[in-house]
């Protein structure tokens, strides 16, 4: 457990904790995926659960910010769809957090992702039509979501898996995955408290890395803007192949 309370003697703790926020900020101002380093960064001081618990504070002040900034874009049938199966992996994930391995979902979930991009890169048809929202879809890959994202905040690969395939206007797709997130991290609160309570320093210490998530939000939303459709979808796709093997290897 790293002493919060004395920070100024853990430099390298501290950078990584401001460089973590500032990955929350970035993922949600648009740039999805980014912010599924943070907890494994953490991880080299801290248990997995112990970052995941820190950061959810920074995931939702980010959130307010985000939320605001992308009010008037985003897909409603893709929000409506996603938001209820998230919750329900949610409850899911709170309910096995005892009996289901970490390692189990990171191997699962990277191995999609890296699927999925596979997939994308190298058999899909450059003329192929984009998909369009299901019901069935949106519940499976919705509850996934929603399940990984409780047990590490690593709900971008099947949110993505599911979106992607859409083409969706670039800033339609930032603003979907905000607001489905922002639900869904806002449902943990409580499982996380039972989970792992709070104390005062390490509100402390989200309270200092605040201001840095704020600014990346701001920042990502700003990048999101001025990236190409093109390139933004490729760095998109791109984050989620690396992020997905780093969960591959993770289980080793």
């Amino acid at each position: 457990m790293p002493a919060f309370d004395n920070l100024a003697n853990e430099p390298a703790l501290v950078f990584l904790l401001v460089f973590s926020a500032f990955l929350v900020g970035l993922s949600k101002g648009g740039l999805p995926a980014v912010a599924m380093l943070s907890v494994p960064l953490l991880s080299i001081f801290m248990s997995p659960l112990i970052a995941a618990v820190l950061l959810l504070p920074i995931y939702i002040l980010s959130d307010i910010v985000g939320v605001y900034l992308y009010r008037r874009e985003y897909s409603a049938i893709n929000v409506k769809l996603l938001i209820p199966a998230g919750l329900f992996g949610v409850v899911i994930a709170w309910a096995t957090a005892s009996v289901v391995s970490d390692k189990v979902v990171s191997a699962l979930i990277g191995g999609m992702g890296i699927v999925f991009c596979l997939h994308r890169w190298f058999n899909l048809k450059p003329d192929a039509l984009p998909t369009r929202p299901s019901l069935p879809k949106g519940i499976f890959w919705g509850t996934l979501a929603g399940f990984t994202s409780f047990v590490a905040h690593a709900g971008g690969p099947p949110f993505q898996v599911y979106i992607l395939p859409q083409n969706l206007p670039k800033m339609i797709f930032a603003g979907t995955a905000t607001i489905v997130f922002a639900v869904i991290n806002l449902a943990k609160i409580v499982p996380y408290y039972h989970l792992h309570p709070y104390n005062l320093q390490t509100l402390k210490t989200a309270l200092f890395l605040l201001p840095v998530a704020a600014i990346g939000t701001v920042a990502g939303k700003l990048l999101t803007e001025r990236l190409s459709t093109k390139w933004f979808f490729l760095l998109v796709q791109i984050a989620l192949f690396l992020v997905s093997i780093r969960l591959v290897l993770s289980v080793f």
